[in-house]
Protein backbone atom coordinates (compact mmCIF):
# COMPACT_ATOMS: atom_id res chain seq x y z
CA UNK A 1 0.00 0.00 0.00
CA UNK A 2 2.75 2.43 0.92
CA UNK A 3 4.84 1.72 -2.19
CA UNK A 4 1.76 2.00 -4.44
CA UNK A 5 0.79 5.34 -2.90
CA UNK A 6 4.30 6.79 -3.13
CA UNK A 7 4.32 6.37 -6.90
CA UNK A 8 0.73 7.44 -7.19
CA UNK A 9 1.13 10.87 -5.67
CA UNK A 10 4.72 11.70 -6.34
CA UNK A 11 4.02 14.18 -9.13
CA UNK A 12 1.38 15.98 -7.09
CA UNK A 13 3.60 16.05 -4.02
CA UNK A 14 6.44 17.61 -5.95
CA UNK A 15 4.12 20.27 -7.32
CA UNK A 16 2.66 20.98 -3.90
CA UNK A 17 6.17 21.39 -2.49
CA UNK A 18 6.41 24.52 -4.53
CA UNK A 19 2.98 25.81 -3.51
CA UNK A 20 1.61 24.99 -6.96
CA UNK A 21 3.68 27.81 -8.44
CA UNK A 22 4.81 26.68 -11.86
CA UNK A 23 7.31 29.49 -11.97
CA UNK A 24 9.06 28.04 -8.93
CA UNK A 25 8.38 24.52 -10.16
CA UNK A 26 10.47 24.96 -13.28
CA UNK A 27 13.18 27.26 -11.96
CA UNK A 28 14.21 25.73 -8.64
CA UNK A 29 15.92 22.44 -7.97
CA UNK A 30 15.27 19.61 -5.58
CA UNK A 31 18.00 20.93 -3.29
CA UNK A 32 16.13 24.23 -2.99
CA UNK A 33 12.72 22.60 -2.44
CA UNK A 34 12.79 19.01 -1.18
CA UNK A 35 9.48 17.26 -0.60
CA UNK A 36 8.45 17.49 3.06
CA UNK A 37 5.72 15.95 5.20
CA UNK A 38 3.61 19.09 4.76
CA UNK A 39 3.81 18.57 1.01
CA UNK A 40 2.62 14.98 1.37
CA UNK A 41 -0.31 16.20 3.48
CA UNK A 42 -1.25 18.75 0.80
CA UNK A 43 -1.09 16.04 -1.84
CA UNK A 44 -3.39 13.84 0.24
CA UNK A 45 -5.99 16.60 0.33
CA UNK A 46 -5.71 17.18 -3.40
CA UNK A 47 -6.02 13.46 -4.11
CA UNK A 48 -8.71 12.52 -1.60
CA UNK A 49 -6.56 10.04 0.35
CA UNK A 50 -5.35 9.79 3.93
CA UNK A 51 -2.13 8.24 5.29
CA UNK A 52 -0.74 7.84 8.78
CA UNK A 53 2.12 9.99 10.05
CA UNK A 54 4.50 7.04 9.77
CA UNK A 55 3.43 6.38 6.19
CA UNK A 56 3.86 10.05 5.28
CA UNK A 57 7.38 10.04 6.69
CA UNK A 58 8.21 6.85 4.81
CA UNK A 59 7.13 8.39 1.48
CA UNK A 60 9.65 11.25 1.60
CA UNK A 61 12.76 9.50 0.28
CA UNK A 62 10.89 7.88 -2.61
CA UNK A 63 9.23 11.14 -3.60
CA UNK A 64 12.52 13.02 -3.57
CA UNK A 65 14.27 10.26 -5.54
CA UNK A 66 11.58 10.45 -8.18
CA UNK A 67 11.88 14.22 -8.37
CA UNK A 68 15.60 13.83 -9.09
CA UNK A 69 14.72 11.45 -11.94
CA UNK A 70 12.17 13.89 -13.33
CA UNK A 71 14.72 16.71 -13.31
CA UNK A 72 17.22 14.54 -15.15
CA UNK A 73 14.72 13.50 -17.82
CA UNK A 74 13.53 17.08 -18.40
CA UNK A 75 17.04 18.03 -19.52
CA UNK A 76 16.39 16.07 -22.72
CA UNK A 77 13.84 18.64 -24.03
CA UNK A 78 11.72 16.10 -25.90
CA UNK A 79 10.35 17.22 -29.26
CA UNK A 80 6.65 16.90 -30.04
CA UNK A 81 7.48 14.36 -32.76
CA UNK A 82 8.82 11.77 -30.28
CA UNK A 83 6.09 9.25 -29.45
CA UNK A 84 5.78 7.32 -26.18
CA UNK A 85 6.82 3.67 -26.09
CA UNK A 86 3.13 2.82 -25.59
CA UNK A 87 0.48 2.38 -28.29
CA UNK A 88 -3.30 2.42 -27.89
CA UNK A 89 -4.86 -0.51 -29.72
CA UNK A 90 -8.62 -0.12 -30.27
CA UNK A 91 -9.21 -3.71 -31.39
CA UNK A 92 -11.45 -5.59 -28.91
CA UNK A 93 -11.25 -9.28 -28.06
CA UNK A 94 -13.01 -11.38 -30.71
CA UNK A 95 -13.01 -8.52 -33.24
CA UNK A 96 -13.90 -9.36 -36.84
CA UNK A 97 -13.23 -6.80 -39.55
CA UNK A 98 -16.49 -5.47 -41.07
CA UNK A 99 -14.88 -5.47 -44.52
CA UNK A 100 -13.50 -8.80 -45.68
CA UNK A 101 -11.72 -7.57 -48.81
CA UNK A 102 -10.27 -4.43 -50.39
CA UNK A 103 -12.40 -3.00 -53.17
CA UNK A 104 -13.07 0.59 -54.19
CA UNK A 105 -15.88 1.12 -56.69
CA UNK A 106 -17.14 4.47 -58.00
CA UNK A 107 -20.23 5.19 -60.04
CA UNK A 108 -18.71 6.68 -63.19
CA UNK A 109 -21.86 7.49 -65.13
CA UNK A 110 -21.69 11.29 -65.00
CA UNK A 111 -19.18 13.25 -67.05
CA UNK A 112 -18.64 16.88 -66.09
CA UNK A 113 -18.77 19.77 -68.53
CA UNK A 114 -16.84 23.01 -68.26
CA UNK A 115 -19.24 25.69 -66.90
CA UNK A 116 -19.90 28.90 -68.80
CA UNK A 117 -19.19 30.77 -65.58
CA UNK A 118 -15.79 29.60 -64.38
CA UNK A 119 -16.67 30.56 -60.79
CA UNK A 120 -18.96 27.54 -60.66
CA UNK A 121 -15.84 25.37 -60.54
CA UNK A 122 -15.47 26.45 -56.92
CA UNK A 123 -18.18 24.01 -55.86
CA UNK A 124 -17.49 21.16 -58.26
CA UNK A 125 -16.77 17.82 -56.61
CA UNK A 126 -13.48 15.98 -56.90
CA UNK A 127 -15.09 13.61 -59.40
CA UNK A 128 -16.33 16.47 -61.58
CA UNK A 129 -12.98 18.24 -61.53
CA UNK A 130 -11.19 14.97 -62.23
CA UNK A 131 -13.38 14.38 -65.29
CA UNK A 132 -12.47 17.83 -66.63
CA UNK A 133 -8.76 17.20 -66.11
CA UNK A 134 -8.78 13.65 -67.47
CA UNK A 135 -10.65 14.69 -70.62
CA UNK A 136 -8.33 17.72 -70.99
CA UNK A 137 -11.18 20.24 -70.78
CA UNK A 138 -9.09 22.09 -68.22
CA UNK A 139 -5.50 21.78 -67.08
CA UNK A 140 -4.29 21.27 -63.54
CA UNK A 141 -2.33 24.53 -63.82
CA UNK A 142 -5.51 26.42 -64.75
CA UNK A 143 -7.44 24.79 -61.91
CA UNK A 144 -4.64 25.40 -59.42
CA UNK A 145 -4.42 29.09 -60.33
CA UNK A 146 -8.20 29.37 -60.06
CA UNK A 147 -8.31 28.00 -56.51
CA UNK A 148 -5.21 29.93 -55.40
CA UNK A 149 -6.75 33.19 -56.66
CA UNK A 150 -10.07 32.45 -54.99
CA UNK A 151 -8.42 31.48 -51.73
CA UNK A 152 -6.34 34.67 -51.66
CA UNK A 153 -9.38 36.81 -52.43
CA UNK A 154 -11.72 35.33 -49.84
CA UNK A 155 -9.09 34.75 -47.17
CA UNK A 156 -9.03 38.46 -46.36
CA UNK A 157 -12.33 37.84 -44.56
CA UNK A 158 -12.02 34.17 -43.65
CA UNK A 159 -8.51 34.22 -42.12
CA UNK A 160 -8.20 30.54 -42.98
CA UNK A 161 -4.69 30.45 -44.50
CA UNK A 162 -1.43 30.28 -42.58
CA UNK A 163 0.84 29.72 -45.60
CA UNK A 164 0.39 29.55 -49.37
CA UNK A 165 2.46 27.02 -51.27
CA UNK A 166 2.28 28.70 -54.69
CA UNK A 167 5.67 27.66 -56.05
CA UNK A 168 5.23 24.03 -55.06
CA UNK A 169 1.62 23.96 -56.29
CA UNK A 170 2.36 25.33 -59.76
CA UNK A 171 5.30 22.95 -60.12
CA UNK A 172 3.14 19.97 -59.11
CA UNK A 173 0.31 21.09 -61.40
CA UNK A 174 2.64 21.44 -64.39
CA UNK A 175 4.01 17.98 -63.69
CA UNK A 176 0.47 16.58 -63.52
CA UNK A 177 -0.40 18.14 -66.88
CA UNK A 178 2.75 16.76 -68.48
CA UNK A 179 2.08 13.26 -67.15
CA UNK A 180 -1.56 13.28 -68.30
CA UNK A 181 -0.55 14.57 -71.72
CA UNK A 182 1.91 11.67 -71.95
CA UNK A 183 -0.84 9.17 -71.11
CA UNK A 184 0.20 8.57 -67.52
CA UNK A 185 -2.99 9.22 -65.55
CA UNK A 186 -2.55 8.37 -61.87
CA UNK A 187 -6.23 8.40 -60.99
CA UNK A 188 -9.07 10.56 -59.78
CA UNK A 189 -6.87 12.83 -57.60
CA UNK A 190 -4.36 13.55 -60.34
CA UNK A 191 -4.07 17.31 -60.74
CA UNK A 192 -6.64 18.13 -58.04
CA UNK A 193 -5.70 21.02 -55.69
CA UNK A 194 -5.93 20.45 -51.93
CA UNK A 195 -4.85 22.00 -48.63
CA UNK A 196 -3.92 20.70 -45.19
CA UNK A 197 -4.39 21.78 -41.61
CA UNK A 198 -1.20 23.44 -40.45
CA UNK A 199 -0.27 20.71 -38.02
CA UNK A 200 0.88 18.53 -40.94
CA UNK A 201 4.45 18.85 -42.12
CA UNK A 202 5.15 19.98 -45.67
CA UNK A 203 8.81 19.97 -46.56
CA UNK A 204 10.49 23.41 -46.44
CA UNK A 205 7.26 25.20 -45.49
CA UNK A 206 6.36 26.47 -42.03
CA UNK A 207 4.29 24.21 -39.80
CA UNK A 208 3.03 26.52 -37.07
CA UNK A 209 0.51 24.43 -35.10
CA UNK A 210 -1.50 27.70 -35.16
CA UNK A 211 0.49 28.90 -32.14
CA UNK A 212 2.90 31.79 -31.67
CA UNK A 213 5.64 29.69 -29.99
CA UNK A 214 5.89 27.57 -33.16
CA UNK A 215 5.09 30.10 -35.88
CA UNK A 216 8.56 29.99 -37.48
CA UNK A 217 9.36 26.26 -37.34
CA UNK A 218 10.25 24.52 -40.62
CA UNK A 219 10.85 20.81 -41.18
CA UNK A 220 12.74 18.93 -43.86
CA UNK A 221 10.18 16.13 -44.26
CA UNK A 222 6.61 15.65 -45.47
CA UNK A 223 3.85 14.11 -43.39
CA UNK A 224 2.89 10.68 -44.69
CA UNK A 225 -0.60 11.95 -45.58
CA UNK A 226 0.86 14.80 -47.63
CA UNK A 227 3.22 12.43 -49.43
CA UNK A 228 0.46 9.92 -50.20
CA UNK A 229 -1.73 12.61 -51.71
CA UNK A 230 1.13 14.00 -53.76
CA UNK A 231 1.97 10.47 -54.92
CA UNK A 232 -1.65 10.24 -56.11
CA UNK A 233 -1.01 13.38 -58.15
CA UNK A 234 -2.84 15.90 -55.94
CA UNK A 235 -1.54 19.49 -55.75
CA UNK A 236 -0.86 21.16 -52.39
CA UNK A 237 -1.87 24.85 -52.55
CA UNK A 238 -1.96 25.97 -48.90
CA UNK A 239 -1.59 25.20 -45.23
CA UNK A 240 -4.73 26.14 -43.35
CA UNK A 241 -5.41 27.45 -39.89
CA UNK A 242 -6.18 25.56 -36.74
CA UNK A 243 -7.07 26.95 -33.36
CA UNK A 244 -3.76 27.18 -31.52
CA UNK A 245 -2.43 23.72 -30.71
CA UNK A 246 -5.71 22.24 -31.96
CA UNK A 247 -8.30 24.04 -29.83
CA UNK A 248 -11.21 26.06 -31.27
CA UNK A 249 -10.81 28.47 -34.19
CA UNK A 250 -8.52 31.22 -32.87
CA UNK A 251 -4.87 31.11 -33.93
CA UNK A 252 -2.00 33.60 -33.80
CA UNK A 253 -3.34 35.27 -36.96
CA UNK A 254 -6.84 35.84 -35.55
CA UNK A 255 -10.12 33.95 -35.62
CA UNK A 256 -11.04 31.90 -38.69
CA UNK A 257 -14.54 32.95 -39.73
CA UNK A 258 -17.56 31.02 -40.92
CA UNK A 259 -18.42 31.66 -44.62
CA UNK A 260 -22.12 31.45 -43.75
CA UNK A 261 -21.83 34.25 -41.18
CA UNK A 262 -18.57 36.15 -40.73
CA UNK A 263 -19.59 37.24 -37.24
CA UNK A 264 -19.18 33.61 -36.18
CA UNK A 265 -16.11 31.43 -35.98
CA UNK A 266 -15.81 28.43 -38.26
CA UNK A 267 -15.45 26.05 -35.34
CA UNK A 268 -12.37 24.17 -34.32
CA UNK A 269 -9.91 22.99 -34.38
CA UNK A 270 -9.88 22.17 -38.12
CA UNK A 271 -10.98 25.75 -38.61
CA UNK A 272 -9.20 26.56 -41.86
CA UNK A 273 -10.23 23.36 -43.64
CA UNK A 274 -13.84 23.90 -42.55
CA UNK A 275 -14.00 27.48 -43.84
CA UNK A 276 -11.95 27.00 -47.01
CA UNK A 277 -13.89 23.97 -48.23
CA UNK A 278 -17.24 25.59 -47.43
CA UNK A 279 -16.31 28.78 -49.32
CA UNK A 280 -15.25 26.88 -52.41
CA UNK A 281 -11.60 27.83 -51.98
CA UNK A 282 -10.30 24.29 -52.19
CA UNK A 283 -11.95 21.03 -53.33
CA UNK A 284 -10.87 19.19 -50.18
CA UNK A 285 -8.61 19.54 -47.17
CA UNK A 286 -7.12 17.31 -44.51
CA UNK A 287 -8.24 17.99 -40.96
CA UNK A 288 -7.63 16.23 -37.67
CA UNK A 289 -9.75 15.23 -34.72
CA UNK A 290 -8.99 14.36 -31.14
CA UNK A 291 -12.37 15.27 -29.68
CA UNK A 292 -14.65 16.97 -32.24
CA UNK A 293 -12.17 18.85 -34.43
CA UNK A 294 -13.52 17.47 -37.70
CA UNK A 295 -17.12 17.20 -36.54
CA UNK A 296 -17.51 20.78 -35.25
CA UNK A 297 -16.19 22.79 -38.24
CA UNK A 298 -17.92 20.44 -40.68
CA UNK A 299 -21.18 21.05 -38.81
CA UNK A 300 -20.73 24.81 -38.60
CA UNK A 301 -19.62 25.26 -42.21
CA UNK A 302 -21.87 22.71 -43.92
CA UNK A 303 -19.02 20.45 -45.06
CA UNK A 304 -18.85 16.68 -45.20
CA UNK A 305 -16.10 15.25 -43.00
CA UNK A 306 -14.73 11.79 -42.33
CA UNK A 307 -13.09 10.95 -39.01
CA UNK A 308 -11.49 7.55 -39.68
CA UNK A 309 -10.99 4.75 -37.17
CA UNK A 310 -8.00 5.21 -34.90
CA UNK A 311 -4.96 3.71 -36.62
CA UNK A 312 -6.42 3.84 -40.15
CA UNK A 313 -4.40 6.87 -41.29
CA UNK A 314 -0.77 7.54 -40.49
CA UNK A 315 -0.04 10.41 -38.14
CA UNK A 316 3.64 10.54 -39.04
CA UNK A 317 4.54 14.18 -39.58
CA UNK A 318 1.50 15.48 -37.70
CA UNK A 319 1.53 17.48 -34.47
CA UNK A 320 0.81 15.23 -31.52
CA UNK A 321 -1.85 16.36 -29.07
CA UNK A 322 -2.99 12.96 -27.82
CA UNK A 323 -1.13 9.92 -29.10
CA UNK A 324 -4.05 7.62 -28.32
CA UNK A 325 -6.85 9.83 -29.66
CA UNK A 326 -5.49 11.85 -32.62
CA UNK A 327 -6.90 11.00 -36.06
CA UNK A 328 -6.50 12.56 -39.53
CA UNK A 329 -9.27 12.68 -42.12
CA UNK A 330 -10.68 14.49 -45.16
CA UNK A 331 -13.14 17.38 -45.21
CA UNK A 332 -14.85 17.88 -48.56
CA UNK A 333 -18.05 18.69 -50.46
CA UNK A 334 -19.51 15.20 -50.55
CA UNK A 335 -19.32 11.78 -48.95
CA UNK A 336 -17.95 10.37 -52.18
CA UNK A 337 -15.16 12.97 -52.14
CA UNK A 338 -14.26 11.85 -48.62
CA UNK A 339 -14.21 8.22 -49.77
CA UNK A 340 -11.88 9.09 -52.65
CA UNK A 341 -9.43 10.91 -50.41
CA UNK A 342 -9.62 8.32 -47.65
CA UNK A 343 -8.83 5.56 -50.14
CA UNK A 344 -5.60 7.40 -51.01
CA UNK A 345 -4.39 8.17 -47.48
CA UNK A 346 -5.41 5.09 -45.45
CA UNK A 347 -3.12 2.17 -44.74
CA UNK A 348 -0.32 0.95 -42.53
CA UNK A 349 2.81 3.07 -42.28
CA UNK A 350 6.10 1.75 -40.85
CA UNK A 351 6.87 5.28 -39.65
CA UNK A 352 3.76 5.26 -37.42
CA UNK A 353 3.60 2.19 -35.20
CA UNK A 354 0.00 2.98 -34.22
CA UNK A 355 -1.26 2.32 -37.76
CA UNK A 356 -3.29 -0.84 -38.33
CA UNK A 357 -3.79 -2.64 -41.64
CA UNK A 358 -7.47 -3.19 -42.40
CA UNK A 359 -9.54 -3.89 -45.55
CA UNK A 360 -11.50 -1.02 -47.12
CA UNK A 361 -14.45 -2.10 -49.25
CA UNK A 362 -16.50 0.77 -50.68
CA UNK A 363 -19.27 0.34 -53.23
CA UNK A 364 -20.24 3.72 -54.66
CA UNK A 365 -22.94 2.22 -56.89
CA UNK A 366 -25.51 1.30 -54.22
CA UNK A 367 -28.68 3.38 -54.15
CA UNK A 368 -30.80 1.69 -51.47
CA UNK A 369 -30.48 0.87 -47.78
CA UNK A 370 -32.94 -2.00 -47.96
CA UNK A 371 -31.82 -4.78 -45.64
CA UNK A 372 -29.44 -2.52 -43.71
CA UNK A 373 -29.61 -2.59 -39.91
CA UNK A 374 -28.98 0.93 -38.66
CA UNK A 375 -28.85 1.69 -34.97
CA UNK A 376 -29.77 5.04 -33.48
CA UNK A 377 -29.19 6.50 -30.02
CA UNK A 378 -32.83 6.64 -28.99
CA UNK A 379 -32.41 8.58 -25.73
CA UNK A 380 -30.21 11.18 -27.43
CA UNK A 381 -32.60 11.74 -30.32
CA UNK A 382 -35.55 12.06 -27.92
CA UNK A 383 -33.82 14.60 -25.67
CA UNK A 384 -34.27 18.35 -26.06
CA UNK A 385 -31.40 19.78 -28.11
CA UNK A 386 -31.07 22.41 -30.87
CA UNK A 387 -31.07 20.13 -33.90
CA UNK A 388 -33.74 17.68 -32.77
CA UNK A 389 -36.19 18.56 -35.57
CA UNK A 390 -33.73 18.08 -38.46
CA UNK A 391 -32.32 14.94 -36.90
CA UNK A 392 -35.81 13.45 -36.56
CA UNK A 393 -36.34 14.04 -40.28
CA UNK A 394 -33.08 12.21 -40.96
CA UNK A 395 -34.47 9.15 -39.18
CA UNK A 396 -37.62 9.35 -41.31
CA UNK A 397 -35.56 9.59 -44.50
CA UNK A 398 -33.44 6.60 -43.49
CA UNK A 399 -36.61 4.50 -43.15
CA UNK A 400 -37.79 5.72 -46.56
CA UNK A 401 -34.47 4.58 -48.03
CA UNK A 402 -35.13 1.07 -46.71
CA UNK A 403 -33.09 0.97 -43.50
CA UNK A 404 -34.35 -0.89 -40.44
CA UNK A 405 -33.79 1.39 -37.45
CA UNK A 406 -32.80 -0.28 -34.18
CA UNK A 407 -32.65 1.69 -30.89
CA UNK A 408 -29.41 1.42 -28.92
CA UNK A 409 -28.07 2.96 -25.72
CA UNK A 410 -24.70 4.35 -24.73
CA UNK A 411 -22.59 2.23 -22.37
CA UNK A 412 -23.14 2.62 -18.63
CA UNK A 413 -19.40 2.99 -18.00
CA UNK A 414 -18.31 6.47 -16.77
CA UNK A 415 -16.51 7.46 -19.97
CA UNK A 416 -17.12 11.18 -19.38
CA UNK A 417 -14.78 10.86 -16.40
CA UNK A 418 -12.03 9.63 -18.72
CA UNK A 419 -11.48 12.87 -20.59
CA UNK A 420 -8.38 13.60 -18.54
CA UNK A 421 -6.64 10.96 -20.70
CA UNK A 422 -6.51 13.68 -23.33
CA UNK A 423 -5.34 16.26 -20.78
CA UNK A 424 -2.52 14.01 -19.57
CA UNK A 425 -1.25 13.25 -23.07
CA UNK A 426 -1.54 16.88 -24.18
CA UNK A 427 0.26 17.98 -21.02
CA UNK A 428 3.09 15.61 -21.88
CA UNK A 429 3.15 16.60 -25.57
CA UNK A 430 3.57 20.26 -24.64
CA UNK A 431 5.30 20.05 -21.28
CA UNK A 432 8.21 22.03 -22.68
CA UNK A 433 5.91 25.04 -23.00
CA UNK A 434 5.21 24.81 -19.27
CA UNK A 435 8.84 24.26 -18.29
CA UNK A 436 10.04 27.23 -20.36
CA UNK A 437 7.05 29.51 -19.63
CA UNK A 438 6.37 29.75 -23.37
CA UNK A 439 2.78 28.73 -22.64
CA UNK A 440 2.46 32.43 -21.71
CA UNK A 441 2.83 33.22 -25.44
CA UNK A 442 -0.38 31.45 -26.38
CA UNK A 443 -3.22 33.78 -27.32
CA UNK A 444 -5.89 32.20 -25.13
CA UNK A 445 -5.19 32.20 -21.39
CA UNK A 446 -8.65 31.63 -19.87
CA UNK A 447 -9.16 28.77 -17.43
CA UNK A 448 -10.41 26.27 -20.00
CA UNK A 449 -7.70 27.02 -22.60
CA UNK A 450 -4.60 24.92 -23.26
CA UNK A 451 -2.08 26.82 -21.10
CA UNK A 452 -3.99 26.03 -17.91
CA UNK A 453 -4.86 22.53 -19.09
CA UNK A 454 -1.16 21.84 -19.69
CA UNK A 455 -0.26 23.23 -16.26
CA UNK A 456 -2.98 21.31 -14.46
CA UNK A 457 -2.04 18.14 -16.34
CA UNK A 458 1.35 18.13 -14.62
CA UNK A 459 -0.56 17.12 -11.47
CA UNK A 460 -2.34 14.07 -12.96
CA UNK A 461 -0.98 10.93 -11.27
CA UNK A 462 0.42 8.32 -13.65
CA UNK A 463 -1.54 5.66 -11.79
CA UNK A 464 -4.85 7.40 -12.49
CA UNK A 465 -3.96 7.76 -16.18
CA UNK A 466 -3.24 4.04 -16.38
CA UNK A 467 -6.41 3.15 -14.48
CA UNK A 468 -8.49 5.29 -16.84
CA UNK A 469 -6.98 3.46 -19.79
CA UNK A 470 -7.84 0.13 -18.17
CA UNK A 471 -11.46 1.28 -17.99
CA UNK A 472 -11.05 2.32 -21.61
CA UNK A 473 -10.30 -1.31 -22.46
CA UNK A 474 -13.65 -2.24 -20.90
CA UNK A 475 -15.32 0.56 -22.87
CA UNK A 476 -13.90 -0.63 -26.20
CA UNK A 477 -15.06 -4.19 -25.54
CA UNK A 478 -18.48 -3.10 -24.26
CA UNK A 479 -19.19 -0.92 -27.29
CA UNK A 480 -18.02 -3.59 -29.71
CA UNK A 481 -20.44 -6.07 -28.15
CA UNK A 482 -23.34 -3.57 -28.24
CA UNK A 483 -22.82 -2.80 -31.94
CA UNK A 484 -22.69 -6.42 -33.10
CA UNK A 485 -25.20 -7.12 -35.85
CA UNK A 486 -25.49 -3.47 -36.94
CA UNK A 487 -24.18 -2.07 -40.20
CA UNK A 488 -23.74 1.35 -38.56
CA UNK A 489 -25.62 3.70 -36.24
CA UNK A 490 -26.77 7.34 -36.15
CA UNK A 491 -26.02 9.95 -33.53
CA UNK A 492 -26.64 13.67 -33.08
CA UNK A 493 -23.41 15.42 -34.02
CA UNK A 494 -23.08 16.81 -30.49
CA UNK A 495 -23.69 14.33 -27.71
CA UNK A 496 -21.78 12.13 -25.28
CA UNK A 497 -21.24 9.84 -28.26
CA UNK A 498 -18.58 12.26 -29.50
CA UNK A 499 -16.25 11.63 -26.57
CA UNK A 500 -17.18 7.94 -26.37
CA UNK A 501 -16.17 7.19 -29.95
CA UNK A 502 -13.02 9.28 -29.84
CA UNK A 503 -12.02 7.07 -26.91
CA UNK A 504 -13.01 3.79 -28.60
CA UNK A 505 -11.61 4.78 -32.00
CA UNK A 506 -14.80 4.26 -34.05
CA UNK A 507 -15.12 6.18 -37.33
CA UNK A 508 -17.79 8.69 -38.29
CA UNK A 509 -19.04 10.68 -41.24
CA UNK A 510 -20.57 14.06 -40.42
CA UNK A 511 -22.70 15.62 -43.16
CA UNK A 512 -25.35 18.33 -43.64
CA UNK A 513 -28.94 17.44 -42.76
CA UNK A 514 -30.68 20.83 -43.01
CA UNK A 515 -30.55 24.40 -41.77
CA UNK A 516 -31.58 26.10 -38.56
CA UNK A 517 -33.85 29.12 -38.10
CA UNK A 518 -30.92 31.46 -38.80
CA UNK A 519 -30.17 29.79 -42.12
CA UNK A 520 -26.99 28.12 -40.83
CA UNK A 521 -26.21 24.50 -41.72
CA UNK A 522 -26.84 21.63 -39.33
CA UNK A 523 -25.46 18.11 -39.43
CA UNK A 524 -26.02 14.47 -38.56
CA UNK A 525 -23.37 11.88 -37.73
CA UNK A 526 -23.21 8.43 -39.31
CA UNK A 527 -21.19 6.26 -36.93
CA UNK A 528 -19.36 3.15 -38.09
CA UNK A 529 -18.21 -0.12 -36.69
CA UNK A 530 -14.48 -0.06 -35.92
CA UNK A 531 -12.73 -0.07 -39.33
CA UNK A 532 -16.20 0.02 -40.90
CA UNK A 533 -15.58 3.11 -43.04
CA UNK A 534 -16.83 1.31 -46.17
CA UNK A 535 -20.43 0.77 -45.10
CA UNK A 536 -20.55 4.04 -43.16
CA UNK A 537 -19.53 6.01 -46.23
CA UNK A 538 -21.92 4.06 -48.46
CA UNK A 539 -24.91 4.73 -46.21
CA UNK A 540 -24.01 8.39 -45.76
CA UNK A 541 -23.63 8.83 -49.55
CA UNK A 542 -27.05 7.26 -50.21
CA UNK A 543 -28.65 9.58 -47.65
CA UNK A 544 -26.77 12.62 -48.97
CA UNK A 545 -27.78 12.00 -52.57
CA UNK A 546 -31.41 11.59 -51.48
CA UNK A 547 -31.50 14.91 -49.61
CA UNK A 548 -29.23 17.40 -51.37
CA UNK A 549 -28.49 19.69 -48.40
CA UNK A 550 -24.81 19.70 -49.43
CA UNK A 551 -25.70 21.43 -52.71
CA UNK A 552 -26.48 24.73 -50.98
CA UNK A 553 -23.52 27.04 -50.46
CA UNK A 554 -22.87 30.27 -48.52
CA UNK A 555 -23.69 33.49 -50.36
CA UNK A 556 -20.18 34.95 -49.82
CA UNK A 557 -21.34 38.55 -50.12
CA UNK A 558 -18.00 39.99 -49.08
Amino acid sequence: MTKFSTKRFYAIAAACALSFSLGSFVSKTLVDNPVTVSVIKAAEQLSGLTFSAAQEDSMLSGANDHLKAYEELRKLSLKNSIVPALNFNPIPVGFVYPDKTDQFLLDKRSIATLPADKNELAFYTIRQLADLIRTKKITSVELTKFFLDRLKKLNTKLLAVVSYTDDLALKQAAQADAEIAAGHYRGVLHGIPFAVKDLLLAKNYKTTFGAAPYKDQVFDVDATVVKKLEDAGAVLIAKLSLGELAMDDTWFGGRTNNPWDLTRGSGGSSAGPGAAVSAGCVPFAIGSETWGSIVEPSNNCGDTGLRPSFGRVSKYGAMALSWSMDKLGPMARTVEDCAIVFNAIQGKDPKDLSTIAAPFNYNGKQTSLKGWKVGYLKADFQSKYPNRHNDSLTLVKMKELGATLIPIELPKLPFNSMNFILDAEAGAAFQELVLTHRSDLLKRQEKAAWPNTFRTAQFIPAIEYIQANRVRTLLVQNWYEKLKGLDLYLSPSYSDNLLLTNLTGNPCVVLPNGFNAKGLPTSITFMGQLFGEGKTLEAARIYQNATGFHLKHPALNF
